[in-house]
């Protein structure tokens, strides 16, 4: 069979398997509908305010989350500081006890009694190294005599009159005191002079103001050296 001869129906069976052509309806229903400029410019701005409050928001965060790891790392070294507080200041009345058992001693018994020199020694020695002991965790003894008073760190059981001293001079220490760091762990007891002279202030230099002189301020100033400069020439005339 050449091939100019078909088979009956053969065109028949072509012309009905190709797909018919597409109108311009069903083509468009398959795409994307094309936005206008003014469309895509208002999406564009949408997402660039978008972008920026995400920015905003995200720099907000990374802030508080360094303000919260420098807080961490503050609390974190004050709890290393202040950690032994509430220990030390049951330990420090044993200083205390130690600095009654050598005031107990009357000046001048221990030369006369071996026994007894040798017992205040060793007690003196045992509150210097519990002294250093404390030192090495930070806990310092306070023993403010001849200072000023501060509130802060002492607290005063009486007043008594001196005239010798500046008024606020610790006098006497009735109990030391104890600091952590820069805490008062336990305030001195002290005893505080009164009727003394006051401390002077530091003197402050006088500053320069408009229209004075060397001699005094204002007008008066320079009146009274024009008053004796004129005296001057006149006794000079005559």
């Amino acid at each position: 069979m050449s091939d100019d001869k078909k088979a009956p129906g053969m065109d028949q069976q072509n012309t009905e398997g190709a797909a018919a052509p597409q109108g311009p309806a069903e083509v468009a229903a398959g795409t994307e509908p094309l936005l206008e400029p003014a469309q895509l410019e208002a999406i564009i701005k949408a997402l660039q305010v978008d972008l920026a409050a995400q920015a905003d928001t995200n720099l907000r965060l990374r802030a508080e989350m360094e303000n919260l790891r420098k807080r961490f790392e503050r609390e974190k070294a004050e709890t290393a500081k202040y950690a032994i507080s509430k220990f030390a200041q049951d330990v420090v009345n044993v200083g205390d006890n130690f600095q009654r058992a050598i005031s107990a001693v009357p000046a001048g018994a221990a030369e006369r009694d071996p026994a007894l020199k040798s017992f205040l020694d060793g007690t003196m020695l045992a509150e210097r190294e519990f002294n250093s002991a404390l030192e090495r965790h930070g806990v310092v003894r306070l023993d403010p005599k001849g200072e000023m008073f501060n509130p802060k760190v002492h607290n005063a059981v009486m007043e008594q009159e001196n005239r010798d001293v500046p008024a606020g001079t610790v006098l006497q220490v009735f109990q030391a005191g104890y600091m952590i760091e820069d805490r008062c762990l336990k305030p001195a007891l002290v005893v505080v002079a009164k009727g003394g002279f006051k401390v002077p202030r530091a003197p402050q230099e006088p500053t320069a103001t408009p229209g004075t002189t060397g001699d005094g301020p204002g007008a008066s100033g320079n009146g009274s050296s024009a008053g004796d400069a004129s005296g001057e020439r006149s006794s000079r005339q005559g």
